[in-house]
């Protein structure tokens, strides 16, 4: 961990960067030493703050900056109402470039059962575009119940909106009119933007 260099090459206080942190100087200082292990929460706030990538904060990496790349979260579900930078349930991370961030706020899901197989595979990061609104066309993360979420091609139509998988020999689509889109509710969540496999 590198934060008593980061801290004393900017001439701080202990005191300093815990009230940034909203913590106690004796937590704080117990990062420092390495007898406390601060969440993945507060080492993006810390690294945030020293305009550090959280590996060189950490010692994983000589170079101060990940130049160029933005780290998002990948989650195992995603949560209706919940921000972003709100998700505690990161299993892994994913990059995008700079200039893809700057237009939007993004996350990453790992996909769960073969509804939309053979593009999109169980198992498959979908990096999603926080957005209420798509087009017909487009995948999309929707919530049915505010409960779990679902990924699904969208097609608007004057009575509802359908949702449909992929995999149709398996999985219908699914049809809801606007009385169900309002009561049940149902919610785009965000657009997916690209699909990311790992072998």
């Amino acid at each position: 961990m590198r934060l008593r260099d980061l801290r004393l090459n900017q001439g701080l206080s202990q005191k300093v960067i815990a009230d940034y942190l909203g913590c106690s100087t004796v937590v704080y200082s117990r990062y420092e030493t390495g007898s406390r292990e601060p969440s993945m929460d507060t080492l993006m706030r810390l690294a945030d703050y020293f305009n550090v990538s959280i590996d060189y904060l950490t010692g994983k990496s000589d170079i101060p900056r990940n130049g160029g790349v933005v780290r998002i979260p990948v989650v195992g579900h995603v949560v209706a109402g919940i921000p972003t930078s709100a998700i505690e349930d990161i299993i892994d991370w994913e990059e995008i470039d700079e200039e893809m961030a700057r237009r939007g706020d993004y996350i990453g899901l790992r996909v769960k059962g073969d509804s939309m197989y053979p593009e999109i595979k169980d198992g498959d990061i979908a990096i999603i575009r926080r957005q209420d609104t798509v087009e017909t066309g487009d995948i999309a993360v929707v919530f049915v119940n505010g409960e779990d979420a679902t990924i699904k091609k969208i097609k608007k139509m004057d009575d509802g909106i359908m949702l449909i998988g992929f995999n149709t020999a398996v999985y219908e689509p699914h049809f809801y009119n606007r009385d169900e889109i309002a009561d049940l509710p149902v919610k785009i969540y965000g657009k997916l933007v690209e699909v990311r496999r790992k072998f």
